[in-house]
C-alpha cells in the first residue's frame, strides 16, 4: 500500500508539472498540494515535501500571487531560525528559502526588503549555492534596475526554477478526477 501511495504522489506531482508548464495554474497547485497530502499521509520521505512545496511555490510566483509566498517564505524562514542548524542541507533550503522570498519582493517592488532577503541568501547558503541570489543581490547593492524581464531570464539562466520542460517526466503524470483532491486543511500552502 505504501508503494502504491508513493507512486500516486509522484504521479499527481507530474501532472502539477504539466499543467504548470501549460500555465494552468490553478490545476497545477491543486495537484501540486494533493501530491503533499498523499505524501505526507504516507510517510514520504521528507524531500518529496520539500520538492512539491517549491512546485506550489513556483506556480504561486508565475501566476503572481507574491503575496502568498512572502507570508510562507517569512514563516518558513522563522522556522529555519528556530532550528538554528548548521547542516549544510538545512543551510541551503533556508537559503532558498530566503531566494524565494527576495524574488517575491522584488516582483512586488520591494526593493530595500529583497535585497536584505537575498544578502541573507547567500549568506546562509554560503557561496557559489544560489547563483541567482549573487547575481540579484550584486545588481541591487549596485543600485541597478532589474526589471521582470531581466529576472526572469536571470532566473531561466541559473536555473532557478524546478519545473523545466527538461525535468518533466509526462508519461509518469495522473490527473486527479475534477472537484477532487487538495483539502486546503491538510495543505501547508493554502
Amino acid at each position: 500500500m505504501a508503494e502504491a501511495s508513493h507512486l500516486l504522489h509522484l504521479s499527481v506531482a507530474e501532472q502539477g508539472k504539466v499543467y504548470l508548464l501549460e500555465g494552468r495554474h490553478a490545476e497545477a497547485l491543486r495537484h501540486f498540494r494533493e501530491a503533499i497530502r498523499i505524501a505526507v499521509s504516507a510517510k514520504a520521505p521528507e524531500v518529496f515535501f520539500r520538492h512539491y512545496t517549491q512546485c506550489v511555490l513556483e506556480s504561486l510566483e508565475l501566476s503572481g500571487d507574491y503575496e502568498e509566498i512572502i507570508a510562507f517564505c517569512h514563516e518558513a524562514d522563522a522556522h529555519y531560525l528556530r532550528l538554528d542548524s548548521a547542516e549544510p542541507i538545512v543551510a541551503k533550503d533556508h537559503g532558498a528559502t530566503l531566494e524565494r522570498l527576495g524574488v517575491a519582493l522584488l516582483l512586488s517592488e520591494r526593493r530595500d526588503e529583497a535585497a536584505e532577503a537575498l544578502k541573507r541568501a547567500v549568506e546562509r547558503a554560503g557561496p557559489g549555492q544560489l547563483p541567482l541570489a549573487e547575481a540579484l543581490s550584486s545588481w541591487l547593492v549596485r543600485g541597478l534596475g532589474v526589471p521582470p524581464t531581466v529576472l526572469r531570464q536571470a532566473q531561466q539562466r541559473h536555473h532557478y526554477f524546478v519545473v523545466r520542460k527538461e525535468t518533466v517526466e509526462r508519461r509518469f503524470a495522473r490527473p486527479l478526477p475534477r472537484g477532487g483532491g487538495a483539502s486546503p486543511a491538510a495543505s501547508l500552502l493554502r
